[in-house]
């Protein structure tokens, strides 16, 4: 008797949560967001995907018996419809996964539009509670799962789900969940992450780091570049296939292919993937600045040992970040 009370209380309630479809999609969208984002690598797809979800769940709500919750009910659309969108498309990965060569400072860049390159998501789309689970390295490491395996990691490991509950979800057996998940961990093991290498917040210490890293550029102090850099730093641009190993040799980098001089290259701090990011800007003839790229950055300790300088101007806008700057901008420092 008392089960059932419990079970038509918890129908009755998920029943009011579904009756006011904006209200629902207003609490659930950034960590729908965020788990769309890690399946698909990017942003836009994300976007489409999330409202698929919800097109979705209003079709199917007259039908939900609250079996699960809500929030259960969401994820196994939402897991349902990227593994559909997934179908038949490639990786999208960063320059260091391709499996290529570090590359030497006065090598020509290559540059290729037609990989599908995994984006950076602005902290304010998703979720930012699961930071660690969202931050960068970690989600272009996904990308290099079979869509199946990526869903079973991120349920089981990012979600906390059962192995039941996954099979349920994805219409296959325990058996079948477990296996996928051990592959996806030996896969995941072989780049040395896994979903608990959790970020901490910035330090003091670190945060002045990060205002003399933004002072470096912005003076195209090119020594004290090298300083702020981990020893074995790595630096990647996409779309350029081009990466780069070592403080030295993306010193070299910075000083003889970046465009930009003394004073031409301020920096405006914004967050991506739960990690610190700057919209780098160029000088223009006219005196004024305008976007170059979007950087960012991997901290470890006092230094950077990770850049990935994102050259797409749109991301810009995408990140709330300022179309250009006045000739007599100055860079902010954050302490």
């Amino acid at each position: 008797m008392g089960t059932a009370v419990t079970e038509q209380t918890t129908t009755s309630t998920a029943t009011d949560e579904l009756a006011d479809f904006d209200a629902l999609a207003g609490r659930y969208q950034r960590e729908l967001m965020a788990h769309c984002y890690r399946m698909s690598g990017s942003v836009q797809e994300a976007e489409d995907l999330v409202q698929e979800t919800f097109l979705r769940a209003w079709k199917a709500s007259a039908g939900f018996q609250g079996r699960s919750s809500v929030r259960t009910w969401l994820y196994k659309i939402a897991t349902n419809v990227c593994l559909t969108n997934l179908e038949g498309r490639p990786k999208r990965p960063l320059p260091t996964g391709l499996g290529t060569a570090d590359s030497r400072v006065g090598d020509a860049l290559d540059e290729n539009t037609d990989i599908p390159w995994l984006e950076p998501v602005p902290d304010a789309a998703v979720e930012v509670a699961e930071r660690d689970t969202i931050r960068l390295a970690f989600v272009a490491a996904l990308q290099h799962l079979p869509a199946r395996q990526r869903a079973v990691l991120i349920l089981r490991d990012v979600l906390r789900w059962s192995a039941a509950e996954t099979a349920t979800a994805l219409d296959t057996t325990t058996a079948a969940v477990n296996s996928a998940l051990q592959r996806a961990h030996a896969q995941l093991g072989e780049r040395q992450l896994t979903p608990d290498d959790v970020t901490p917040e910035l330090s003091s210490d670190q945060q002045r780091m990060l205002d003399a890293y933004l002072e470096a550029f912005w003076r195209k102090d090119v020594d004290t570049i090298v300083k702020l850099l981990a020893f074995d730093a790595t630096w990647d641009m996409p779309p350029f296939t081009n990466h780069y190993r070592g403080a030295q040799s993306i010193g070299e980098l910075i000083s003889n292919q970046c465009p930009g001089g003394y004073e031409d290259m301020p920096m405006v701090a914004t967050t991506a993937n739960g990690q610190p990011a700057f919209g780098l800007y160029m000088r223009q003839p006219e005196g004024h600045f305008e976007p170059f790229h979007l950087q960012v950055l991997d901290v470890e300790g006092e230094r950077v040992r990770h850049v990935t300088a994102f050259f797409d101007t749109e991301l810009f806008e995408r990140f709330g970040l300022p179309s250009q700057l006045p000739a007599d901008y100055r860079p902010t420092l954050a302490t």
